[in-house]
């Protein structure tokens, strides 16, 4: 093996390996298990590394992609760092022995997960410690180069750099990943990430996975052109489709090796594969690359320094100019106290029946709380529903929207069809688990928390999506986030609320309340709510309704007069329930905004007989 990894690329283009996490789905590992291959499936791990030495590879990656702390921590498996990736380096050099062959081996390392740059979830020192927790065990276990792979952001990607670096000395390969526009998905662009992972020190960069061979080939140029560091590319098979069922990489392998062979021509001098490339892919690359002579890309321009823009946290969003209001948002302004009520939707497609149910409680109602899939129950969806109440019944919405049940991209998507549509209240909501509804085999998502949410809508408020590039024009959304006044850890809860009212959310909604002195509790904690409250009211119909909210609904406490009184009622007391919504409204008016009616069992009339003799201006 030559003495260094620049000499070794200095004799012409090195053939590094293809995917693991494809291959160890098709060896039958659960996708569900992929971190916990090495040690629950050793064999099949060991197998792809040998099919890949077979193939040609002089360097193979181990199987330490998600094996970082906050991931492992994210998967349940946060103890196991250092098991994990010392497992993974073992079954990579126990393959090197079995072939005989002189062959790197790279420590792969891959960004911290979700929210890590795009949303701030995770400050810089987190970071580094994370990074740096991995290399120090990879670079112990004997690992010969490292790899960073499949980073989404030039920021993270220099601070991995800078994180691996205070631990070691290796050989570094730093990539990135670009979308089909040719940046990166926080909007880096090729040119961007070269100059400024040159001025590191870094020994090769370059692309990896991305959308395919010849995106990646038009990445490497690009990078070319402004530096002189040798380059890597390992795309993947191109687009996955679903086929009977299955996720499949369509590109095959003499199309996979023709690209490899115009990237090495280009200045690619690291080539390999990702995501769907096979045993197969990386044979047909070593044919393809014979004959190809080493060439080091040669910038056009200096490669120095630039100087990168600071990075922009999302800043709270203010509230929509007047002329932008929604109608609650400006009665808000104005003071005026808001009546809403929820809605489910209805379990079909046909509305009709929902909104002649409505229909009673209009002349009460200032907007209507749209849920979105009430108890994980499969029902229209609260988007639907929202657009079909204003255009049908002329009155304004709040839409649910539930951060359980929607990746980061169905978020984006679903918001900005919500604007289109004119739905610009958005209340954000965890969502019920799918185990308790229709679905209790659907999987459960949440790509952001609710303050990550809100902070989405406050950017797109600003013309910019979480990414921080530009939409076609600012949003008006006016943001709702909840506030449970009965939370068994108080503390928790009112950090939580810190952290979305700090992300520009505009108005606060609460699960029913029944004692005043929940809520007197709360806003003696916070010297005053820090934004307008509409109050949860949840008429009680009976003393068995009550017991089931209070020992039955996470969230709801019916304090012990009030079941007092329904028992002494008797056969009253739906009335005396009316009387205790009442009392509490009376009781809280200087402290809300409005009240958040939910009606029992679709009962729409409670609102008007609550309402009634209420001077609530």
């Amino acid at each position: 093996m030559p003495r260094s990894l620049t000499q070794r690329l200095e004799q012409g283009p090195l053939l590094s390996d293809g995917a693991i996490g494809t291959e160890l789905f098709a060896h039958g590992v659960p996708g569900s298990r992929v971190h916990l291959a090495t040690l629950e499936h050793a064999d099949a791990v060991r197998a792809i590394h040998l099919e890949y030495l077979r193939a040609g590879s002089e360097l193979i990656q181990t199987n330490t992609f998600l094996a970082n702390p906050l991931k492992l921590a994210a998967l349940g498996a946060g103890e196991r760092v250092e098991e994990l990736n010392r497992a993974g380096v073992a079954l990579a050099q126990e393959s090197r022995r079995l072939t005989g062959q002189d062959v790197w081996i790279g420590g792969s390392i891959g960004p911290l997960g979700r929210e890590a740059f795009s949303v701030g979830a995770l400050d810089a020192a987190a970071a580094h410690n994370a990074f740096a927790q991995q290399a120090a065990v990879l670079a112990d276990a004997g690992v010969d180069v490292f790899v960073l792979e499949t980073f989404t952001s030039l920021a993270e990607a220099r601070l991995a750099v800078a994180a691996v670096r205070s631990v070691s000395s290796l050989p570094l390969v730093c990539q990135l990943t670009f979308t089909e526009e040719g940046m990166s998905a926080a909007g880096d662009t090729p040119e961007e990430a070269a100059a400024a992972l040159a001025a590191l020190d870094v020994d090769v960069l370059g692309a990896n996975c991305s959308v395919g061979p010849d995106l990646v080939r038009r990445v490497v140029e690009r990078m070319g052109a402004v530096t002189g560091t040798p380059l890597s590319a390992q795309p993947n098979a191109g687009m996955p489709t679903y086929i009977d069922g299955a996720l499949r990489y369509v590109t095959g392998p003499e199309y996979f090796a023709e690209s490899a062979r115009a990237m090495a021509e280009a200045g690619a001098v690291l080539l390999g594969g990702c995501c769907g490339t096979t045993p197969a892919h990386i044979a047909a690359v070593r044919d393809a690359l014979r004959g190809v002579h080493a060439r080091r890309a040669r910038a056009s321009r200096p490669a120095a320094p630039r100087r990168e823009p600071e990075p922009v946290s999302p800043a709270p969003a203010a509230p929509p100019r007047p002329a932008e209001r929604t109608g609650i948002a400006e009665r808000m302004a104005q003071g005026e106290f808001l009546v809403t009520a929820e809605l489910s939707p209805p379990r079909g497609f046909d509305i009709s029946a929902t909104l002649e149910a409505l229909r009673p409680a209009l002349g009460h109602l200032h907007a209507v709380n749209v849920a979105d899939s009430p108890r994980a129950q499969g029902r229209m969806s609260a988007l639907a529903t929202c657009s079909l109440l204003q255009s049908r019944l002329g009155i304004e919405t709040i839409m649910h929207l539930a951060i359980r049940h929607r990746n980061l991209l169905a978020l984006h998507s679903d918001l900005l069809g919500a604007h289109a549509l004119g739905v610009r209240n958005v209340f954000t909501v965890m969502g019920d688990v799918p185990l308790s509804g229709d679905y209790p085999q659907a999987t459960s998502l949440a790509d952001v928390t609710a303050s990550g949410l809100i902070k989405l809508m406050a950017g797109f408020n600003r013309g910019v999506d979480v990414n921080g590039r530009a939409i076609d024009e600012p949003t008006s959304f006016f943001v709702g986030a909840a506030l449970n006044l009965n939370a068994p850890d108080l503390d928790r809860e009112l950090r939580v609320l810190e952290r979305k009212v700090d992300a520009g959310a505009h108005f606060l909604l609460t699960q029913p309340v029944y004692d005043p002195a929940a809520l007197e509790r709360v806003a003696e904690r916070l010297g005053g709510f820090p934004l307008p409250v509409l109050l949860g009211v949840l008429p009680l119909r009976s003393l068995r309704h009550a017991r089931f909210l209070h020992h039955e609904v996470p969230g709801i406490r019916v304090p012990d007069e009030a079941f007092a009184r329904l028992e002494a009622a008797g056969g009253d007391a739906a009335a005396e329930g009316i009387r205790i919504s009442q009392e509490l409204l009376r009781a809280v008016r200087s402290r809300i905004a409005g009240a958040y009616f939910m009606p029992p069992f679709g009962r729409y009339h409670v609102i008007g007989e609550t309402l009634e003799g209420l001077d609530l201006s």
